[in-house]
């Protein structure tokens, strides 16, 4: 399978848990397990191109220019990753079925699921550093929805914030030190970079680019000082808690530290800061979790521990303890997450986690017992369990590794962490499920069915078969060691088994596990005595950072920003005054290249018109009615500007724009009081009126300056009147431009314009639903209205009219590309047609005739838009490259088919969908606000004019 489609099946499988959702759990279930199964096959098809050591690329030019191409590749080390992703993810939607309840939107979680895993999949196969940014950034969003999917939990909010904003934070950082990698090598792809290692490390940014990239490693994989993010983000449901915690998103800093070993680790700054944050987190963490009574939390804490014990490895920078690091991850992976799935069947049976309350469930859920027994015992160290072959080989490298001179630090602190990582295991599984059986649970615990256990149980598997025969992980580790050291060292010469002789490591790790033994013998005293010594709780600290951020972000903000939109307008023009007036006499100005054009004397009477227009409305603002008609004729001389000055698309456009902007906000204004009151005093007037008359002197200044004289060089006009027919397939520059040339832009416009009336809805939603919504039903006119709110003449004029108005709008559509026109011009002209109707005939009557689901009208042009520009990837050009041809159809003469047609037509759905989205919201404030409404087109009631109609209408209302 293509790696650009094995990266888009998770992002386009999210499409589909939320349709399934009403058709029943096991069926949004199945369509989400068909999603990760088939990304999952796709990638086990690359896999004897992986084993024979290739490396599988794809590649779409993106932005070339930028150095942003979708760019993807497929090693030893990205397979291990996507593996690991996808299948644990496979087992991981399997129990979610089980274990959420029939109240939670089962359908909106794997849509969250499969997003992250896209995202996660993403990050492990990109080859470009930006490309791996984006779904970098991607992970923290997604996963900020998976912690906080309970938002009935004020912890799980808590929670899912605190990981956006460690994880986020850190991301920025590392955004830097990448762009920095970049620029030094000169390439942003990694394939590239990863063979700089010379000229990486002898360059004098290097420090800075490893500290900024260490960062997003560490706040992402919860390493000291940044670990305290991960245990509260527990209050996530176990499935999420069992995926992200332990099998992915923490791995995701691992996965970055281990891709980018050849060109960052061997330096003396790598091992003093990698490794001593591994060690401090490795101890910190297990010290927390032997003493944390919530279960989730203990197994929270040692995902800590162990995530410090793999980066203490990549730290020491040699290539056994790198091969160490990724055996630990695998290995990690499979006892980890079947730990959290146990915990979360102990919760959902037990109704309780805290391990204070439970104990004897080895004879009440003896298949769990079994199960999480076996995973906890590896997690240990114990032998012939995958776990403490790879303890082993953490011990071993510690004993060989000194820091700071200390020979003898490195393998004691290693060592004391192995001791407390089998004290909080030996006390999970001693006082979860030894001891006797009690009477006092919050539930009667039971295993569930084998749903929810058989899961955790096939992780279990290579748990025991890994720790039977390490032989069998052997080739596989060490393929996956390779494509880390990425040449930059030899593969070490060892081999995989479960006796090494009476070595350094065995003696450890019988310190280890004896000392495990008698710390939980002792655990009673020891933990009397953690609870009485004061220590420093991270989670406060950080509470009181961001609460400090907030008093100074409001000290400084709110003097500025205290929502009067004139002091905003103020500040600004003053601010560009400024510096317009630094640069003005600072620099120079050319010499008078033009002269001036004779004004005749249509020309000066629409000039002014225009100053009348803006003078009276300076002048007579508070008359909210009479400001829009003013408001309306600048508008109309503006356009007529434009045609003076051969523009006719720009002047379509604004005249379109202006009747459908006039006719909305007279609709709005039937809301409001037709008089603004003078809330300004005559001081900030003159200042106001001071500051527009400068900015408005500045502005004719630099355009009377500007217009008498040539631009310097080419200008880019004649690059858009040179290619618009050969490379768009357009004689209207203009539209080929908005299409094609600057397509990013209006597309990002679209988007805007249908954000805005989805805003739009939603403060219409609010309204309805806050105190507003009281006023609006005791609103009294404030004075008569005539009693003909709908005439019979302007309605039978915009019936007549609106089949006309649709054949203009189509015939605009159609002619954009070649003449003035195109989708967003047509689009208005349609909305005009429907806005008649709704002044003619009223918002009910309207309304109910016009039943379009206005939110799909607007997603679908975005949609339509967009997949136009993803279909420029397919024959290999730049996102939103149109394309064209010419057809002969008999007895049609020749034709043009263009791909900018679809993106106009995207453009055009997302205008009337606008459009329709705020008449719509207008039309319910309306019905709130007690308008006179009728169920007629008019108000008059045709059927009485006609006897014989009538009667028979008459007759039907059972008179």
């Amino acid at each position: 399978m293509s790696l650009l489609l094995l990266v888009a099946l998770p992002f386009l499988g999210a499409l589909l848990p939320g349709l399934m959702n009403s058709a029943g759990r096991t069926a949004c279930a199945g369509v989400t397990l068909t999603v990760s199964l088939a990304a999952f096959i796709g990638l086990l098809t690359n896999l004897p191109a992986v084993l024979a050591g290739e490396v599988v690329t794809a590649q779409i030019d993106w932005m070339p220019s930028l150095g942003l191409n979708v760019t993807l590749m497929l090693d030893g080390l990205g397979f291990f990753f996507a593996l690991l992703i996808l299948g644990i993810g496979l087992l991981i939607i399997a129990y979610a079925r089980h274990y959420l309840s029939r109240d939670d939107h089962i359908g909106e979680f794997f849509t969250y699921l499969l997003l992250f895993q896209g995202a996660m999949v993403g990050v492990v196969l990109s080859d470009n550093i930006l490309l791996l940014l984006i779904f970098w950034e991607l992970t923290s969003l997604s996963s900020f929805l998976l912690i906080g999917y309970w938002k009935h939990m004020p912890k799980g909010r808590q929670g899912a914030r605190m990981a956006l904003i460690v994880t986020g934070s850190g991301g920025l950082a590392m955004i830097g030190g990448m762009l920095i990698l970049g620029q030094i090598v000169g390439s942003y792809d990694l394939s590239v970079i990863l063979q700089n290692r010379a000229l990486i490390q002898a360059d004098p940014l290097y420090g800075p680019a490893l500290i900024l990239i260490l960062l997003g490693c560490f706040t992402k994989s919860a390493q000291f000082p940044f670990h305290f993010w991960l245990p509260h983000a527990m209050a996530a449901p176990t499935p999420v808690s069992a995926y992200l915690h332990s099998a992915t998103m923490v791995k995701a800093g691992i996965y970055l530290m281990a891709r980018m070993w050849p060109v960052l680790s061997g330096t003396e700054e790598w091992v003093v800061i990698v490794t001593t944050a591994g060690l401090v987190t490795m101890v910190l963490g297990a010290v927390i979790a032997l003493f944390k009574h919530d279960l989730k939390a203990l197994l929270a804490f040692s995902t800590v521990s162990h995530l410090g014990l793999i980066t203490m490895l990549l730290g020491t920078g040699t290539a056994f303890g790198a091969m160490a690091a990724m055996f630990h991850i695998l290995n990690h992976a499979t006892f980890k997450a079947a730990l959290f799935m146990s915990a979360g069947i102990i919760d959902h049976e037990a109704h309780t986690r805290d391990i204070r309350r439970l104990g004897g469930l080895r004879r009440l859920m003896p298949v769990t017992f079994v199960i999480a027994t076996l995973a906890a015992l590896s997690m240990a160290g114990i032998p012939l369990l995958n776990g403490f072959l790879s303890k082993e080989m953490m011990l071993d490298e510690a004993y060989q590794t000194a820091l700071f001179g200390v020979p003898w630090l490195v393998p004691a602190l290693a060592t004391l962490g192995a001791l407390i990582s089998a004290a909080y295991c030996f006390r999970l599984i001693g006082h979860v499920f030894l001891g006797p059986v009690r009477d006092d649970y919050p539930a009667r615990p039971h295993d569930p069915n084998p749903g929810m256990w058989l899961p955790p149980a096939l992780l279990v598997v290579p748990v025991v078969v890994i720790g039977v025969a390490p032989y069998l992980a052997e080739p596989f580790v060490k393929l996956v060691t390779a494509s880390v050291l990425g040449g930059a060292t030899e593969l070490p010469d060892v081999h995989f088994k479960i006796w090494h002789g009476l070595v350094p490591a065995l003696y450890m790790s019988v310190i280890a596990v004896a000392g495990g033994l008698i710390m939980l013998a002792v655990f009673n005293p020891s933990l009397r005595l953690w609870d009485a010594v004061p220590r420093p709780e991270a989670k406060v600290i950080f509470d009181a950072m961001v609460a400090t951020a907030v008093r100074l972000a409001q000290r400084l903000i709110l003097p500025v920003h205290n929502g009067a939109f004139t002091r905003y307008a103020a500040i600004a023009t003053v601010v560009i005054l400024a510096a317009g007036f630094h640069a003005w006499s600072t620099g120079t100005v050319g010499l008078q290249t033009r002269a001036l054009q004779p004004a005749g004397p249509v020309t000066i009477a629409g000039w002014l018109m225009l100053v009348a227009a803006v003078g009276a409305l300076v002048l007579m603002h508070r008359n909210r009615q009479l400001s829009l008609i003013l408001i309306g004729i600048v508008g109309l001389m503006v356009s007529i500007g434009f045609v003076f000055f051969s523009a006719p698309d720009l002047a379509m456009t604004q005249f379109t724009v202006e009747v459908v902007t006039i006719i909305l906000l007279l609709l709005a204004l039937n809301f409001l009081p037709n008089r603004t009151p003078v809330e300004s005093t005559v001081l900030r007037r003159v200042r106001d009126a001071g500051v527009a008359i400068a900015g408005g002197l500045a502005t004719f200044a630099l355009a009377y300056y500007y217009l008498l004289r040539d631009a310097v060089g080419t200008p880019i006009s004649e690059f858009h009147l040179a290619n618009a027919y050969k490379g768009g397939g357009g004689t209207n520059v203009v539209n080929v431009i908005l299409v094609d040339f600057r397509g990013f832009d209006t597309y990002g416009e679209i988007i805007v314009l249908g954000i805005a009336a989805l805003l739009i809805y939603a403060l219409t939603e609010t309204l309805l639903r806050g105190p507003v919504r009281a006023r609006l039903l005791n609103r009294q006119p404030d004075q008569p209205r005539a009693g003909d709110v709908h005439p019979m003449m302007m309605v039978v004029l915009t019936r007549v009219m609106m089949p006309v108005i649709l054949l203009v709008g189509f015939y605009i559509f159609w002619r954009g590309h070649n003449e003035p026109g195109g989708g967003f011009i047509a689009g208005l002209i349609v909305s005009i047609g429907v806005v008649m109707q709704y002044m003619a005939s009223g918002f009910a009557w309207t309304s109910a005739r016009l039943k379009y689901p206005y939110h799909g009208v607007i997603g679908s042009g975005v949609l339509i838009a967009g997949l136009t520009g993803i279909g420029s990837w397919f024959v290999a050009n730049p996102f939103l490259t149109s394309d064209f041809t010419y057809v002969r159809i008999p007895p049609f003469e020749k034709f043009e088919l263009a791909t900018a047609a679809l993106f106009d037509l995207g453009v055009f759905l997302a205008v009337v969908g606008a459009v329709m989205l705020s008449l719509e919201s207008f039309s319910r404030l309306a019905r709130r606000a007690q308008t006179p409404e009728s169920e007629y087109p008019m108000d008059i009631d045709p059927s009485r004019e006609d006897p014989l109609v009538a009667k028979a209408v008459s007759v039907r209302e059972g008179d």
